[in-house]
C-alpha cells in the first residue's frame, strides 16, 4: 500500500474513531450546560405541513432501525448468536431487513431534503448546518444501500465479521485497522462518514436524539401522587373574603 494512504487508513480506522467519540461526548454535554436554549429540533411544521408528516415520520422510522441495527449488528459478538444462528443467516437477514429500512429511510429523507432545499419559504428560515446535515446523511444513507451488493456477494458473511471485529475492538480499545484494507471502497466510506456524522453531532440539530432517548425514562418514573390542600380554619374565623366577590 501507498504509504500516504497507509499512513490515512490508520489514522481514519484507529485515531478518527477515537476524535469522533470524544467530540460527539464532549461536544454533547458542554452544548446542553452552556446552550440550552439550542438544544431543539427547530421544527418548520408550523410554516408549511405538506409532506413533512410522511417524510419525518418514513425518515424516523427507518433511522432508528438502522441505528439499532448497526448497534447490534457490529457489537454482538459472534459466539453470542452462533449458538442459534449461522453469520451467513444473520448476514442475510441484516441486508433484507436492513435494505427495507433502508428504503424507506431514503424516501423520507428525501421528502425532507426537497422541502428545504425547493421550498422557499422554509428555505429562508432554515440554517445552513440543518441543510448541510440533511445531505451528509443522504450521502451516508446512499452509500450504505450501495454496500448490499457488496454484501451479498460474501455469502460466507467474512465482509460482515471483518467490521463487527473491527467495532468490536474499538469500544475495546483494541484498535487493528489491518482486517479492513481486504473490504471494497463502498465500506470505506461509510465507515469513515458515519464516524463524522458523529462528530458534527454536537454541532448540529442532532442534539435533539439525546432528548428523545432521555423521554423513555418517563416510562419508568413513579407516578406522581397530586392531593387537595385543605385550609385549616380555626372555629369561629371566617375565610376572607376575595376584593370584588360581593358576598
Amino acid at each position: 500500500m501507498n504509504p500516504v494512504f497507509s499512513y490515512l487508513h490508520y489514522f481514519f480506522f484507529t485515531v478518527y474513531p477515537y476524535i469522533c467519540m470524544a467530540v460527539f461526548l464532549m461536544g454533547s454535554l458542554a452544548r446542553f450546560d452552556r446552550d440550552q436554549y439550542t438544544w431543539k429540533s427547530d421544527s418548520s411544521q408550523m410554516l408549511r405541513t405538506g409532506t413533512l408528516r410522511w417524510g419525518s415520520n418514513l425518515f424516523h422510522i427507518g433511522i432508528l432501525f438502522l441505528f439499532f441495527g448497526h448497534l447490534v449488528g457490529l457489537l454482538t459478538p459472534h459466539w453470542f448468536y452462533e449458538g442459534f444462528i449461522s453469520a451467513a443467516a444473520k448476514q442475510r437477514m441484516a441486508i433484507y431487513s436492513g435494505g427495507v429500512a433502508g428504503l424507506v429511510c431514503f424516501v423520507g429523507l428525501s421528502l425532507l431534503l426537497h422541502r428545504r432545499l425547493f421550498d422557499p419559504r422554509i428555505r429562508l428560515t432554515s440554517h445552513r448546518t440543518d441543510i448541510a446535515i440533511l445531505l451528509i446523511l443522504w450521502v451516508q444513507l446512499v452509500l450504505g444501500l450501495i454496500t448490499l451488493p457488496f454484501s451479498y456477494e460474501h455469502a460466507d458473511a467474512s465482509a460482515m465479521l471483518i467490521l463487527a471485529d473491527w467495532a468490536q475492538r474499538i469500544v475495546s480499545f483494541r484498535p487493528n485497522a489491518d482486517a479492513l484494507v481486504t473490504l471494497a471502497w463502498p465500506y470505506m466510506i461509510h465507515l469513515i462518514l458515519g464516524m463524522t456524522i458523529f462528530l458534527l453531532f454536537p454541532f448540529s440539530r442532532l442534539v435533539h436524539v439525546w432528548s428523545g432517548f432521555a423521554t423513555v425514562g418517563y416510562l419508568f418514573r413513579p407516578y406522581q401522587v397530586v392531593r387537595s390542600r385543605r385550609l385549616n380554619v380555626p372555629a369561629g374565623h371566617n375565610l376572607p373574603r376575595e376584593p370584588g366577590s360581593g358576598v
